[in-house]
């Protein structure tokens, strides 16, 4: 058995193949050497062939006792090497149109007996960011078992829901141990694991807009979380060609990075290292605006990581321009004109409400000429979209907006308006500084 060790996490290899990621709680919760006390409510995430077996096992180390609900959908309850744990109840979901939102939760609150001491979600990202929700409902703690390699929410603290048809976050609960099954996970449709690649490539993005809001405003940014999330982007991109030839190490790294980042944001207490201006644009498209005269039933981390083509493509052309100063401006929201009629008045109150208290409130044009020699540097770590794409047709990803059912025509619109999604400083709310030549723009 070999010991690994990133970001004060030990990971144990199995010489048989498997990889229990013990995580060492004690180095991880307290004090950190960026000045802050993080805290891990995770206490263990085990990547092993058969480990769903050890459910019992676990929840006995563990000190989780009394009634169990399990949930899934009907697709993961009928899945290949499935395996159904001792239940005191079952919840099964119509998997048809199934999404996180009110409607999920409210099928699992009204089946959901009132005595259950504590839940488990079998299945991918809907199931758990439903099952999480219900569990922070109900005051109890949570159990996560992914049987696909799809998302790296498995391990957050909050739930992704969209709520009457906006996207945001809700209340949730992180869950106490994570079984990622391999022998179910690898059997899981192919799409599902290389959605979770395009969720895990879209931490180019997110990273940058990271680094970018510390050197334009000095935000808090913790090395160490840091370096977690770019340790889960590496170790999928290492392996992610092993996905179409059912390589098992494939999946294992998959999973293991896809857990990985999930405990980052953990760390963290939000979404921050994990998500910047591509989810936005995926947010976007999830949300439906009125002016979006299309549906994309395509897999978040689909979106996700054609998104992460579209910021790069978008971000390497701005830095092109070694002097913005004669391009910069005081910053302003858009206009709410704008924004109503994209938005239609059912997200717009929504949408007001999220920007309400501006993440960008103070950035004056000296800061940002001041701090654009840094910014092009960061920019520069972002893989360059033709490569990004190249990676994505070898292993069979989705890499353009058809791929995702959204027309050409609107990567104006979802360049512009995208960052109106969620209030956090990303590269792209900063080009609501810039008024660039077309050909620089």
């Amino acid at each position: 058995m070999q010991l690994y060790l990133t970001a004060n996490i030990s990971v144990h290899f199995n010489n048989s193949g498997g990889i229990p990621m013990i995580i060492d709680s004690a180095k991880l919760n307290g004090p950190c050497s960026c000045g802050r006390s993080h805290e891990m409510i995770t206490k263990e995430a085990i990547i092993e062939p058969g480990c769903l077996k050890k459910l019992d096992f676990y929840t006995d180390k563990y000190g989780i006792t009394g009634k169990r609900a399990v949930i899934y959908d009907e697709n993961t309850y009928h899945a290949k090497n499935i395996l159904h744990p001792a239940a005191d109840q079952e919840i099964i979901l119509d998997p048809t149109n199934l999404h996180a939102n009110e409607i999920a939760v409210g099928k699992v609150m009204e089946q959901l007996d009132g005595d259950i001491d504590y839940l488990v979600a079998i299945g991918s990202g809907t199931i758990h960011d439903t099952t999480r929700y219900c569990a922070n409902d109900r005051g109890i703690p949570f159990i996560s078992c992914p049987t696909a390699a799809s998302v790296d929410g498995f391990c957050s603290t909050v739930s992704a829901m969209t709520w009457k048809g906006y996207k945001k976050t809700m209340p949730g609960v992180a869950p106490v141990f994570v079984l990622a099954d391999i022998d179910i996970i690898k059997e899981a449709p192919l799409y599902l694991a290389l959605s979770g690649a395009g969720d895990i490539f879209g931490k180019y993005t997110a990273l940058a807009d990271w680094n970018i809001g510390h050197a334009l405003t000095g935000e808090y940014l913790c090395p160490v979380i840091e370096s977690m999330t770019r340790d889960a982007v590496d170790a999928v991109r290492s392996c992610c060609t092993g996905l179409k030839e059912q390589d098992e190490h494939a999946f294992e790294q998959l999973t293991y990075g896809l857990i990985l980042s999930g405990l980052a944001m953990q760390l963290m207490g939000n979404s921050r290292p994990a998500s910047g201006s591509e989810h936005h644009i995926s947010h976007l498209i999830e949300m439906q605006p009125a002016a979006f005269p299309f549906h994309s039933d395509a897999l978040h981390g689909e979106k996700v990581g054609v998104g992460t083509i579209l910021i790069s493509q978008a971000c390497h052309k701005i830095a092109e321009t070694e002097d913005i100063s004669p391009y910069v401006h005081p910053y302003s929201m858009l206009p709410e004109k704008e924004l109503e009629e994209l938005y239609g008045p059912s997200l717009y109150p929504s949408i007001v409400e999220e920007n309400k208290k501006d993440c960008m409130e103070g950035v004056t044009p000296e800061m940002l000429i001041n701090a654009w020699p840094e910014i092009r540097k960061i920019i520069a770590t972002i893989p360059r979209p033709e490569e990004l794409t190249a990676l994505y047709e070898e292993i069979g990803a989705k890499k353009s907006m058809e791929d995702i059912d959204v027309p050409f025509a609107y990567l104006p619109q979802l360049l512009r308006f995208s960052p109106s999604a969620r209030n956090r400083l990303t590269m792209m709310r900063v080009c609501w500084m810039l008024n660039l030549p077309e050909d620089k723009a």
